[in-house]
């Protein structure tokens, strides 16, 4: 592992504080504010994530967990953690195994991430998603094709597959591993594009969207990303259509600088806008058409469950458009598009598995 570059005195307190807070805050929620704050402590572990050690109530992280992952994950880990205080000291159970039965409970029923490091098992569940990753994923390179009625045609296949598997999947009511993957810079300031983008794959790819904020311990300001999750094909798929789109709406925005509509430089946004507004247009008459065949999606009970004891309190508020010119103008480019290119088969949310005790 190469070394992980010190933070200042300063950023460093700023850091614990920012930690502190992050636990009386999860206490509160998750744990009914039954814990009571241990020492919080970095260390310089090269062979896990993070550590509760009971004898000295101590909750430790790792520098590079802090430093080099993205502050949900982080979090995620402090959970963790604070779950294994949990067992041990409000629980008083010691007669199981680290991640034992009572752990795997506590955790279920709050919504936080109970595995341990190590790579997966393969199961035939995970083949079969697999498979159905496979079949899409060939059938967005076929809708790279230049014959633009190929293209479509596979388009709609693709979508087509995905509505079918899901729809199946959640009538079963299939036990299934979800998964979450957080995107956008947390540097950058969130723009009215990757918000359309994300009300988008909320409605027509299968997985639940919010926005979280994030602490920046190197500069010891904050920012936020976009938090995504599903099952892995889901998230998968959701994380391509987003670097596409994001792609697609600023390549169409420079070839169409000349539309009449389109007045000066600070319509990129509404342009861009547009084309996502478009595209999202786009799918739901094909959504609609679809219910022709039987293929009514009515939401996922066990993803929606996921989801809330993940983030039991959830503030939405309502954000406005100026619908112009130039939105008119990138909503009729985004009804144009096809969404092509092979979804890469990455496996998990991506990084090194996680390593926690």
């Amino acid at each position: 592992m190469p070394p992980i570059d010190a933070l200042t005195a300063e950023l460093e307190s700023a850091l614990v504080r920012e930690l502190a807070v992050e636990y009386a805050w999860i206490n509160r929620v998750k744990f009914g504010s039954r814990l009571r704050l241990p020492l919080l402590m970095l260390s310089d572990a090269e062979t896990r994530h993070g550590r509760w050690v009971g004898p000295t109530r101590t909750l430790e992280l790792a520098r590079a967990l802090v430093l080099e992952r993205v502050w949900p994950e982080v979090i995620g880990v402090l959970e963790h953690e604070m779950a294994h205080q949990f067992v041990d000291e409000v629980l008083g159970v010691r007669g199981e195994t680290a991640h034992g039965e009572t752990f795997r409970t506590v955790c279920a029923e709050r919504g936080i991430d109970a595995k341990a490091g190590g790579p997966p098992v393969a199961s035939v569940e995970a083949t079969e998603i697999d498979r159905v990753l496979d079949r899409i994923r060939k059938l967005l390179a076929l809708a790279g094709s230049p014959n633009q009625h190929e293209a479509e045609m596979a388009m709609r296949k693709a979508h087509e597959l995905m509505l079918r598997h899901n729809i199946e999947a959640a009538r079963a009511q299939a036990e299934r591993d979800f998964e979450v993957r957080h995107l956008g810079d947390p540097e950058k300031r969130r723009s009215r594009v990757e918000t359309d983008i994300m009300i988008l794959l909320a409605e027509s790819f299968f997985v639940k969207v919010i926005r979280l904020p994030v602490y920046l311990p190197r500069t010891g300001t904050r920012g936020s990303v976009h938090e995504i999750s599903g099952t892995r094909p889901n998230v998968e798929m959701a994380a391509h259509v987003y670097a596409f789109l994001l792609a697609t709406a600023e390549r169409l925005w420079r070839e169409n600088r000349g539309d009449a509509r389109v007045r000066s430089g600070r319509d990129r946004l509404s342009y861009q806008s547009g084309v996502v507004r478009g595209f999202r247009e786009k799918l739901g008459v094909e959504r609609t058409e679809l219910r022709g065949t039987g293929l009514v999606w009515r939401g996922d009970a066990k993803l929606d469950d996921f989801y809330r004891a993940r983030h039991p309190r959830i503030t939405t508020r309502r954000t406005s458009i100026r619908l112009d010119g130039a939105h008119a103008a990138g909503r009729e480019a985004g009804r144009t598009v096809v969404l092509h290119r092979p979804v890469e088969s990455s496996g998990g949310g991506g990084g090194s598995p996680r390593l926690l005790r």
